[in-house]
Parts: structure tokens; sequence; C-alpha cells
């Protein structure tokens, strides 16, 4: 092949392909075409970042900044509070003339003489990011500008946000005079080691307030901006010390102090202490992060806005129930936890029947006292097997429905459906042959759930489930939704809700946290004050089930070791390990016509270490029994207007308190043994 042929007729294609866009490009003015759109583009990028700077609503910033995010419970009282990106709030008088001088020298020397851009910076900006090929380098920023990106926007250095970033600053200054911006700035910086704000940078490095700062201390607290994780005395104290003498340097060199400061400054040693209180006002934290998620979820804030805005969220928390739920919570004893240390996790819902409003919230076990902030809340985003708590649910409630009653007789026996012979069992292993459905509820027996549900249809049991709020998929569809056994599973919170049905005469209320957010200039920006309702089935029906539910929190349902000493109907559900022994999760779900309560209680990951042993008698009964004693005296304790339904004698174990489960632990001891020996057996054959 000849190259420089190859090479010669390329070049020929190029230019006469540029002669004959030279000729056109001249006949139609394409430049001026070139010029008038990018003109339109600019025109019209112009006018959307002006819009996005107007309804910015700058006018709340100070007033957002000055002011925490509070938390109020459902009797409008103060609950707690929640900040981020700024500290303790003081007036520009209260910060030291040094502390100030220094910001603007190394900062924004031209702060008072700019209206929010300083085009010099700007210039040096264009240099940079021409000479490192489209990408932002930084510089350029005025205090004002980092102020607007810090309140306002993402630190992606992006053009987009720097132009966005620009026409904000412009108008904030419109908004603001000079002092209320360094004011802003000085109160909403990052100062390193979980400290926003001047005044608390100042206690947590030097152990005093801001306008106490020698110019020595207010040079290291301004070197510390550039970077606060590197430039922080007490992680790097030399770093610290080189960014303080750049800072002096450059106040010396804008005549901002003199040589003879700057060198007496340089020569002193920073005597660091801590004075600095973390604000304790969080105090409710899986509450509190559940209310965050729903309004970043639901109402489409920010968590930035959450935390920076001022805003005024009312809640539907009783703070006597979430005190006293909180306290047993603190009880470690009432937690079985592994033996190598491991903390068993627990999850509760209180909830207000006829409103859906949650009362009190719990969603995990904290180690010591360090909680995630909106870390991973079991209440509200775990997803695991609900055992036999779904059965009222996916079963019975369908059953009474169409012409069941708690009297009528069900099969009792070992029995196998379908293809693939699906076989459950009691936990007992025993078969009584009939039993009414009063009592096959009450002893939680699985053989009779599943063939009454084959008997109504499954169908009827998918739609009811979906009804109570609970999520099913294509492979829920079959007889083991009627033991709980679900693909993806329920949270606390759904179970929450489904029950609402049986103590609120048929009706189902959605769960929620938030009644009302107000902005800090007092506008309501939501506004939930109406409860979600859904009609599930009738008062009768919920009447009839809760008959039969009361028996389970009696000495004849599998409840009985969890008595509180209060009447309460519920649920009780248990589901097995996948290698045979003991339990993954134990459920407890009790209610009454002021309130519905939620519990589960396991490990986050479920193996042959980390399981529940034996029944819930030693797991979640005692927990369970604790946090019942507690909450119920907390609410109004109105009566039932129904008596539990008659369970009989058919076969039914009525023994003293704690017997039942004694027996049900008994028999699983059984037969974890007979299955080892079985196996041992097979181990010396093979």
């Amino acid at each position: 092949m000849d190259f420089n042929a190859v090479k010669n007729k390329i070049w020929d294609g190029i230019v006469t392909a540029w002669r004959f866009i030279a000729k056109y490009w001249s006949r139609y003015h394409v430049w001026k075409l070139l010029i008038f759109i990018g003109l339109q583009v600019t025109l019209i990028a112009s006018m959307y970042l002006v819009y996005l700077a107007k309804t910015s609503d700058v006018s709340t910033l100070k007033a957002g900044l000055a002011t925490e995010t509070v938390f109020y419970d459902r009797d409008s009282q103060e609950a707690g509070s929640v900040s981020r990106a700024k500290g303790t709030f003081v007036s520009l008088d209260q910060i030291a003339p040094v502390m100030q001088q220094s910001l603007i020298a190394t900062e924004d020397k031209r702060f008072y003489q700019h209206k929010g851009v300083d085009p010099m910076g700007i210039a040096r900006a264009a240099v940079g990011y021409v000479t490192h090929f489209g990408k932002i380098t930084g510089g350029g920023s005025t205090l004002t500008q980092q102020l607007a990106k810090n309140a306002y926007l993402t630190l992606d250095q992006t053009l987009i946000r720097k132009a966005k970033e620009l026409f904000l600053a412009l108008e904030i200054e419109r908004q603001y005079s000079k002092d209320e911006i360094l004011e802003m700035y000085l109160n909403h910086a990052y100062f390193g080691n979980g400290v926003y704000g001047v005044e608390d940078a100042s206690k947590r490095y030097f152990g005093k307030s801001a306008i106490d700062l020698s110019l020595s201390e207010a040079a290291t607290l301004t070197g510390m901006l550039k970077g606060p994780s590197i430039y922080n005395p007490i992680d790097h104290y030399e770093n610290a010390i080189a960014r303080r003498n750049v800072v002096l340097d450059v106040m010396a060199t804008n005549g901002v102090i003199s040589s003879d400061d700057a060198q007496a400054a340089k020569g002193t040693e920073l005597a660091l202490e801590n004075t600095y209180v973390p604000d304790s006002d969080y105090t409710y934290p899986y509450y509190f992060d559940a209310v965050i998620d729903e309004a970043i979820a639901k109402y489409g804030l920010s968590e930035e806005a959450i935390m920076e805005r001022g805003y005024r969220i009312y809640t539907t928390m009783d703070q006597a129930t979430q005190q006293q739920m909180t306290q047993t919570y603190s009880n470690s004893y009432l937690f079985p936890d592994a033996s190598d240390g491991t903390r068993v996790q627990s999850a509760s819902v209180a909830m207000d029947p006829t409103t859906g409003g949650v009362l009190a919230l719990m969603g995990g076990r904290d180690e010591g006292d360090e909680h995630v902030f909106r870390g991973f809340n079991r209440a509200t985003q775990m997803r695991v097997q609900p055992g036999s708590t779904l059965k009222p649910l996916s079963v019975y409630t369908a059953a009474l429905e169409n012409g069941y009653d708690a009297d009528s007789m069900l099969q009792d026996e070992k029995t196998s459906y379908g293809s693939d012979n699906y076989t459950p069992e009691n936990w007992n292993y025993q078969y009584q042959g009939e039993v009414t459905m009063s009592e096959a509820l009450a002893m939680s027996w699985n053989a009779p759930a599943v063939w009454l549900l084959d008997k109504i249809g499954i169908d009827k049991g998918l739609d009811k489930l979906k009804q109570f709020g609970i999520p099913i998929t294509d492979d829920d569809r079959y007889l083991g939704i009627a033991l709980g056994g679900m693909t993806k599973g329920v949270s606390p919170m759904m179970m929450a809700s489904a029950y609402t049905t049986f103590a609120n005469q048929g009706i189902r209320s959605e769960g929620y946290l938030i009644q009302q957010i107000v902005d800090a200039n007092g506008n309501v920006v939501v506004s939930n004050r109406r409860p979600t309702t859904y009609k599930v089935t009738t008062p009768k029906v919920a009447e009839e089930m809760t008959s039969m539910l009361l028996n389970v929190y009696t000495n004849s349902g599998t409840g009985a070791n969890a008595q509180s000493g209060y009447q309460m109907a519920g649920k009780t559900g248990t589901t097995e390990t996948v290698h045979g022994e003991g339990s993954k999760d134990q459920w407890m779900i009790a209610y009454t016509p002021d309130i519905v309560v939620t519990t589960w209680l396991g490990f986050d990951e479920t193996n042959e270490q980390h399981h529940l042993e034996g029944t819930s008698e030693n797991g979640i009964a005692p927990l369970f029994r604790t946090e019942m004693a507690s909450v119920l005296p907390t609410t109004s304790l109105t009566a039932f207007g129904v008596e539990p339904s008659d369970n009989g004698d058919n076969g039914s174990f009525n023994l003293p308190d704690g017997i039942n489960d004694t027996v049900k632990d008994f028999g699983d001891k059984l037969y974890d043994y007979g299955k080892k020996a079985k196996d041992k057996i097979m181990e010396w054959f093979n």
C-alpha cells in the first residue's frame, strides 16, 4: 500500500471540503447565525438562572441559619431539634474583629467593594477552566458565592453549578447587607471535628468564645477553612501552624496588620482546650430519622433544607409513650444477645389506630451512645418474614367474611397440598383432628390455617392482604402465605398499620409521622392534618376478629408469657432459621382501642452462631411484656367493647401461665435432639 498516496488523497479531501464550507459560510452569513444562536442560548440560560435565584427564597436564609429545625409532638410541645451546617449562632459584634479581618483578607479582600461577584476572581477562574480543559479548578468565589454554594447548592465542581452560584450571590447581596452576609458565613462555615460556626469552633479548639479570639487563634481558624480535615490543630498541629502563618503573611501584605504583629503571632504556641458541648437535642434519634425520611420521600424536601432552614416540624409523637419505649430499650437484660457479644436487634412502632399517627418508634439498638444519623431504621426500612402474625390478615379475616365464625370447626391434620406436596406442620408436631377457629388462632396452629386458606381460596387471601397494605409479589401466590411465608417481607410500620383495622372498626389507618411543616418565616409548606384511611372489612368482622385475638395474651394463648397486666388483643409470630436451630424472627403485636404496638426481635444476619434460642418465652416475651406494661398506662385505657371468644376444649392446651411456651420449647428441643441423633447415626453408617 502506498501510504503517501493515501495521505495525499485524505489531504485533498480535507482541502476540498474546507473550500466548500468557506464558500457557503460567507454566502449565507453563518458567522452571524452562530452569533445569533449563541446570544439566544445565553439569554435563555441567564433567564433560567435568574429564575432559580429568585425562586430560592433567599429572604429566609438568615432566619434559617439562625434557627434550628425543631420537632414538636402531637400536642405542639417541643420534642427536640436538629441542625448540621451551622453551629451556635452569634451576632457579628460577638465575633472578634481579628477573626473578621483574617477571613476577609484571606478569602475575599474586596468583599466590601464588590456586589457579590468579583470580576477579577472570575477572570482567574476562567483561565483555570481553559487551562484545565473544561474542569472547574476553584478560585474566584467571593464569600457571598461560598455562602450561596453551602446553603443552596451541591459541592459539584461544574460550570452549571458555578453559574447558579453567581446568580444566587447577586440575589443574596440584594437582600442582605455586607455585615449580615459576613455574619451568616462565619456562623455557617465548617471547622472540622463535626463543628460548624465560629463560636463552637472557638470553644472546640481554644476553650473560649469567638469574641475572645487572639490574632494567632483567629488566623488558625481562618486557615482551617481551606481544609478542615488537614489544617485543624487537634489532628494536624504542624499543618495548622504552617497554614496559620500563611494567613498572617496575607494579612500583613494586605495591610490589615503590621509585619511586627504578624511575626509576634507566628511565634505564639497554640493553647488547645475543648469546652465545646455537642448539641444533644436530637432527643429521639430513630423517630426523628423517620420524620426526616418521610419529609424527603413523601414531600420532596431535601436533607440539607431540613437541616439548615429552621423548619418547625409538627409530628404525631406522644412523648410519654416514646419515653417509655426508649426506656424499655435501654434495659439490656431484656435482649438475648449472642454469646460472642453480637447484639440482637429489635424494632417497635406504636400507632394511633384511629389516625395512623405514629406515637412512638424505635428502629434498633445502638452500640453504646452512638447513633448513626439516618442510618438503617428497622421500624420503617426493614423487610423480614412476619411469621404467624400474618394469619389474621391472610386467612382469618377473609374466612369471617365468607361465613366462618369463631366456633367453626377446622381440620387439624398433617396434610400435603399441590403438586409440590407442601406440608405445613404444627409447632409441637401434634394434631387434634379438629379445632375451632378461635383455638387455631389463639394457639397459632399451622395446619388449620393452611387448610382454611385452601378452602376459601388463595386469591381471597391475597386480595385481603393488599387491602391491609401488605405488599405481595407473584411469588407469594402459594399456600405458605397463610403462615407468613413471603418473598420480600414486611416492616413493623406496615404491620402496625394493618392491625389498626381491627382496633378501628374495619378501617385501616395509613401510618405517618408528620402533621405539618412550617418554614422560618411562618409559611406552611406541608399540611397533613387529615389521616389517610381505607375500608378493609366490616365493623362486625373486626369485632369478631378482636374477640378471637383477645385470647392470644391470656393463659390459653401463645402470648401467655407476655401478659402485661392489661387486657390486649393481638398475635405472635416466629420464623425458623434455614439451619433448623432456634428461630430467625420473633414478633409480637398487641392492640387496644387506643394503641397498636408491633415489636420485632432478631439478628440483622442470622446464622448458626447468631439466632434466637428456644421460644418467645426467653426471647421477645420479656421485652414485650415490659414494653406494654409501661406504654399502655400512657393511653386512655379504653375498654374493649367485646369479650374474648370461647376457645372450647377441642384438644387445646389450656394450661397455667407459661406452660404453653414451655411445652413448645420442650417439643422444639426434643425435635432438635432427634434430628441430631439421626444425623449422627447416618454419619456412623456412612
